[in-house]
């Protein structure tokens, strides 16, 4: 169908006016014209869309109104991962987080960039070419769902990207909220339609960004703030945190508009103060505030573990507490074969929901606190989140239960009957069965086929759900018992997939000893001290029966190590689920002992700014037999400098260490 050009020329004109509205409303909180009007002209655009359906474009302020319902969201795989932030519940927590950055960056003094921590949902919004064409949920920060179509429905965010600058494709990061006012209209609506009413303002928000009918979500007064980007393509952005946070504001963007930088531990206390004060006051729920250090470059050089930045933290409010009653003490064993105790609760509503259980963390904490069954106790969502039992509440002339032991309860695991045991020295009552406990066979396996450890290609986490969930895999040698067949029929594995992890796992047959050791997952063994296990012992027989004093005779194996070796290899199970990977055809090459060099042995420190990545040298000067330490002590025989060294430097002069230059160190590893 032709479009007229006065049309077309109508609908963009009532674009930008739209936009343009929206924008001074939902977002700078100064409106220029009433609803009824606003209602007028977006009445006009959607008669123009329905007369002509091509001028309907994705950025249309007509989409705000919700599109057709789902049956059920897609996936999206974030390209960046979302992670999460590792919380501070107290100023030493903090201060210890700035000790950490500062030693790792060998600085004397960090900017943050600081902002509330609002208590929502988190989500990613995909803009290209400034147009929004994808929004999804966190989910497990690699995976989430595709929520594009609600998320269009909430007027904070903008459909369209206005500015100069903007990059090719922006993945901007945000937190979904409600409103104190938002959440009160939605449980009056609920409740004037005799409908079941929200707990808190986080659940409700959570429930209605992910409706299946995006019309029900766009009657639901959600926001938005933005927090960060994420994926980046065909565009500078400003090279700290809180440049990019006024920048993605000009391109209208939402965001949190008293977002400081603060300097250096000091100036974060001052900040969480001050939002401690006022949280109250503040027309949102929030649960702590973040810190981040502000220079992108900063924060690449401090990287990240598993699931959260090593640049940033968040540091909680105190947690609600309520009084109750234990009613039972149980345990529950985790992925690790940890044992944790859990206080089954008279129901209590602390923080927003009800709490029927509560950690007691481990058997120390139960003693320390004399917390016994039929006690009154205080109990505190912990970070706003976590259940636990802060102190028992003492009662004069109620008699008390006795006194509570995991080991005396359960001296053998609850879920697959392995040895129990607790360490000297430790807190935590573990499982032995490793490979073979049904609590822990799920990470068991996931930690067997990574790529660092057997490296089977194509068996991801969600198939190994899958497997265990349906039975097909017990422990890591079922593995090797399947079948194209029993793999073809699960989700998303066609025919070939099929085949192609058959083959991964034939080809794993053949693995290196170091790498073998190291996917039995072992406590406290990683790759390192796997191929010094390797190199040792040169084959698994002897290493299954060494004790612990001819470990502890090797260099770098110290007692708490030998001792998880010891016991690791005396639990009958493992030993059973190790002869079956055998019988399945696993098997490594001889080990070759690596001969003797002049590093040998020998302490190495890094620091400052080299030419090549730190972990490049440090395997480096590790392939020759060397140790590479973070900390200079009088054990240190080389500490080697880049640019701008710091107090290392300083600390190595102080002790009269040799100190090398970079080329200096490349010659000794020539040498």
């Amino acid at each position: 169908m032709n479009v007229p050009a006065s049309a077309r020329k109508r609908a963009r004109e009532l674009h930008r006016q739209l936009h343009e509205h929206n924008y001074r409303y939902c977002v700078l909180d100064d409106p220029l014209i009433s609803d009824a009007e606003y209602d007028l002209l977006l009445r006009e655009l959607q008669e123009i869309e329905d007369e002509f359906p091509s001028l309907g474009t994705p950025d249309s302020p007509t989409r705000r109104i919700g599109a057709a319902p789902l049956k059920a969201f897609g996936e999206v795989q974030h390209e960046v991962r979302m992670l999460s932030l590792d919380n501070a519940f107290s100023d030493d927590e903090l201060a210890a987080f700035d000790r950490r950055v500062l030693e790792q960056l060998d600085r004397i003094r960090v900017d943050y960039a600081a902002e509330p921590k609002l208590d929502g949902l988190a989500v990613s919004l995909l803009y290209e070419s400034g147009v929004l064409t994808r929004a999804a949920t966190r989910g497990d920060g690699s995976t989430g769902e595709d929520v594009t179509g609600n998320v269009r429905t909430i007027a904070s965010v903008p459909l369209k990207l206005e500015g100069s600058g903007i990059p090719r494709v922006l993945e901007v990061r945000g937190e979904v909220y409600l409103s104190h006012a938002g959440f009160r209209a939605l449980n009056r609506q609920a409740e004037k339609q005799g409908q079941k009413l929200f707990v808190n303002p986080r659940n409700a928000a959570a429930g209605s960004l992910r409706q299946l009918d995006p019309a029900v979500t766009a009657q639901r007064p959600l926001e938005m703030f933005c927090y960060g980007v994420g994926k980046v393509e065909g565009g500078k952005l400003p090279r700290t945190h809180s440049g990019i946070m006024k920048k993605l504001a000009k391109w209208r963007l939402r965001v949190y508009d008293d977002i400081r930088v603060v300097r250096g531990y000091k100036g974060c206390r001052d900040y969480y103060r001050h939002y401690e004060k006022i949280r109250h006051e503040l027309p949102f729920e929030i649960d702590g505030v973040v810190f981040k250090v502000d220079r992108l470059d900063l924060q690449e050089q401090l990287g990240h573990v598993a699931r959260a930045p090593r640049w940033a933290i968040a540091r909680k409010f105190p947690a609600q507490e309520c009084e109750t009653r234990i009613l039972d003490i149980d345990v529950q064993v985790g992925r690790t074969g940890a044992l944790t105790p859990v206080a089954r609760l008279e129901p209590v509503f602390v923080g927003g929901v009800t709490v029927t259980n509560a950690t007691l963390h481990n058997q120390d904490e139960i003693d320390r606190k004399d917390v016994r069954v039929g006690d009154a106790v205080i109990v505190r969502r912990a970070g706003d989140v976590i259940p636990e039992v802060v102190r028992v509440v003492p009662k004069p002339g109620r008699r008390r239960g006795p006194a509570y032991s995991i080991l005396a309860q359960h001296p053998v695991c609850p879920v697959c009957g392995s040895h129990v045991h607790k360490d000297a020295g430790e807190a935590v009552v573990r499982c032995s069965g490793g490979l073979f406990c049904q609590a822990q066979r799920k990470e068991a396996i996931k930690h067997f086929a990574s790529r660092r450890a057997m490296d089977i290609e194509g068996l991801g986490d969600k198939l190994v759900e899958q497997l265990v969930d349906r039975q097909l895999v017990n422990d890591v040698s079922d593995l090797y018992a399947l079948s194209v067949d029993d793999v073809a029929g699960l989700e998303r594995m066609a025919e070939k997939s099929a085949a192609n992890l058959i083959g991964a796992l034939q080809q794993s047959r053949t693995a290196r000893l170091d790498r073998f050791i190291y996917a039995l997952g072992i406590r406290e063994v990683g790759e390192t001290t796997a191929q010094i296990l390797a190199r040792e012992f040169g084959d698994l027989a002897p290493l299954m029966h060494a004790d612990a004093e001819s470990l502890q005779a090797i260099q770098d194996i110290g007692p708490v190590v030998a001792q998880h070796i010891v016991d690791f290899f005396a639990e009958e199970h493992n030993r059973g689920v190790i002869d079956k990977l055998i019988r399945a055809g696993i098997q490594w090459p001889p080990v070759e002992r690596p001969a003797l060099t002049p590093l040998a042995g020998k302490t190495f420190v890094l620091t400052g700014t080299l030419s090549m990545p730190r972990n490049t040298l440090k395997a480096q000067l590790q392939a020759q037999g060397a140790k590479v330490t973070g900390t200079v002590s009088k054990k240190t025989d080389y500490v080697v400098v880049g640019d701008n060294p710091g107090s290392k430097y300083d600390r190595a002069v102080e002790l009269g260490i040799e100190i090398l230059d970079e080329a200096a160190c490349l010659a000794l590893l020539d040498s």
